[in-house]
């Protein structure tokens, strides 16, 4: 009776979701969290000191400065301050986060400072954060009375008419300032522009708020704030210049007030004023992802980097191994290349990596081959195989220990590294070899040998890539891609490349010209 053939669906569906698994998690850490691709890679840093300066009257002084939080195209690294004998703490607000110092007396000038270092991001759209997609409140004041009145409605009227949405009302609204200079003028007696605009949006139904903007140059100093206007269509909003009507932010253009608040409130003092320079710096993006391990993980964030850096150095060379399995599984399996033992290359490479590629070449072939001496003469003595191995790994330490106090007194400080050669592996790699020298000859030996340290010099290739190291390190889920590759080849059940050589005399049989009878 012939068994049923199983079905391959179960397997298929683990590959695809294995794939599927490993390419999410690889993306959303590209994505999320920005992390490139290729290394080298350097990401822009903003760092913007706030100078603030005011006169202390005697009294206790109280001073709330407006911070900037994280938004789109921008994150908040790190915060710093000067502000010697005066205290200091960051409180969220109604109209947003801000600096607060406070001292119990001080007299005379005063000078106040306040670093925000601000990583530059891929800048996606003005949405997405919570705190600056929720609209305000409209405008309760009124238009005035009078003539004050009667030319802000005409202004609101005229661009009514030319209008859609809340976007192009605002931005018919700021046209009109400029078409009627009289009627402007007049009104900006009263009150600002973008003031003016939010109430006349307000008249409207539309949701506007005065923002702070800082323009950002390296190497600019004594820079002031830009008021610009924040206009709403729903969830949605656009930044507007009230003074061109350009829609829109503006690269390297940071938002640092968006609440309506006061940039700069304070109690104790007087002729307070706040100037602002500006320094960017390139940082690679290595510095930065040492960021993460001070943050809690998100619970997609599976990366190395939020474990201490004692682990982080240790799971740099772990996470190489799968990438040796993989061309050990693909010259095993696909190209039929004998190796001795089944991933002795993969351990091979890595100790090349810790010793050098020259350095560990060398010790490799000096150990094997005074092991396989030493070996030769332990088969002669009939001992037992749990006896026999343990003399072999002795054996190999007195070798590894012998040739690094040799190194070490001709002055070759690299020959010490041998001692990170894995001697366990070594020991059965020697016992393996001296059986098959004795059961198959020295032509196998060389065979596998051969194969296995080409394969270990290839693997060696691949580890010490940088690019291979990167992505190994910073995207934990390509290790699951690699399981799905690795299940692919092991499905495999033809012929191996090297095996094509048995059909070489038929290919020669079938292109000899047959005689004629």
């Amino acid at each position: 009776m012939v068994a049923a053939k199983r079905s391959r669906t179960p397997f298929y569906l683990l590959i695809l979701v294995l794939v599927a698994a490993g390419v999410g998690l690889t993306w959303h850490r590209h994505v999320a969290f920005d992390v490139p691709w290729l290394p080298g890679e350097k990401k822009r840093i903003w760092s913007v000191e706030a100078k603030v300066e005011f006169t202390a009257v005697g009294d206790p002084v109280k001073l709330s400065l407006a911070v900037p939080q994280k938004q789109p195209g921008f994150e908040v690294l790190g915060e710093h301050t000067a502000s010697p004998g005066y205290g200091l703490a960051f409180v969220d607000t109604p109209s947003g986060r801000r600096a607060e110092w406070s001292i119990r007396r001080a007299t005379g000038k005063q000078t106040l400072y306040y670093r925000v270092d601000m990583l530059e991001k891929k800048f996606t759209g003005l949405n997405g954060d919570e705190h600056l997609v929720v609209p305000p409140p409209l405008a309760t004041h009124t238009l005035g009375d009078g003539p004050h009145r009667t030319a802000a409605q005409n202004i609101l009227q005229q661009a009514r008419s030319r209008s859609a949405d809340a976007y192009t009302l605002a931005r018919e609204l700021i046209q009109e300032f400029k078409i009627q200079p009289q009627s402007a003028q007049f009104l900006l007696q009263k009150q600002s522009r973008s003031r003016w605009l939010v109430e006349l949006l307000a008249q409207a139904g539309v949701a506007a708020r005065e923002v702070y903007v800082l323009d950002l140059e390296d190497g600019r100093r004594n820079q002031t704030l830009n008021t610009y206007l924040q206009v709403f269509d729903k969830q949605e909003y656009q930044l507007f210049d009230p003074r061109t009507g350009r829609q829109g932010r503006r690269d390297n253009q940071m938002m640092w007030e968006y609440q309506s608040g006061a940039l700069l409130d304070l109690i104790g003092g007087r002729g307070s004023s706040v100037h602002f320079s500006i320094l960017e710096q390139e940082v690679p993006i290595t510095q930065l992802l040492q960021r993460e391990q001070s943050v809690a993980p998100a619970f997609l964030d599976f990366s190395i980097h939020s474990l201490p850096l004692e682990e982080q150095t240790l799971f740099k060379s772990i996470l190489l191994i799968p990438v040796g399995v993989l061309l050990v599984v693909f010259m095993r399996i696909f190209i039929g290349l004998k190796t001795s033992g089944t991933f002795m290359p993969v351990l091979i490479a890595i100790a090349f990596i810790q010793t050098s590629l020259v350095v560990g070449l060398v010790g490799f072939l000096l150990v094997l081959s005074i092991g396989l001496i030493i070996r030769s003469y332990l088969s002669k003595l009939n001992l037992l195989l749990v006896a026999r191995i343990s003399a072999v790994i002795i054996s190999v330490i007195i070798i590894i220990a012998s040739f690094s106090v040799l190194a070490f007194m001709v002055g070759l400080s690299e020959g010490l590294k041998i001692t990170f050669f894995p001697m366990i592996i070594l020991s059965w790699t020697i016992e393996r070899m001296s059986i098959l020298w004795e059961e198959e000859g020295p032509k196998q030996v060389l065979v596998q040998g051969g194969g296995s340290l080409f394969v270990a010099l290839l693997a060696y290739g691949l580890m010490v890539n940088d690019v291979v190291r990167h992505i190994t390190f910073n995207f934990i889920g390509l290790q699951l891609i690699f399981m799905a590759l690795v299940l692919i080849l092991g499905s495999y059940t033809g012929y191996r490349l090297f095996e094509l050589r048995r059909f070489k005399p038929l290919l020669a049989r079938d292109n000899t010209p047959s005689s004629d009878a």
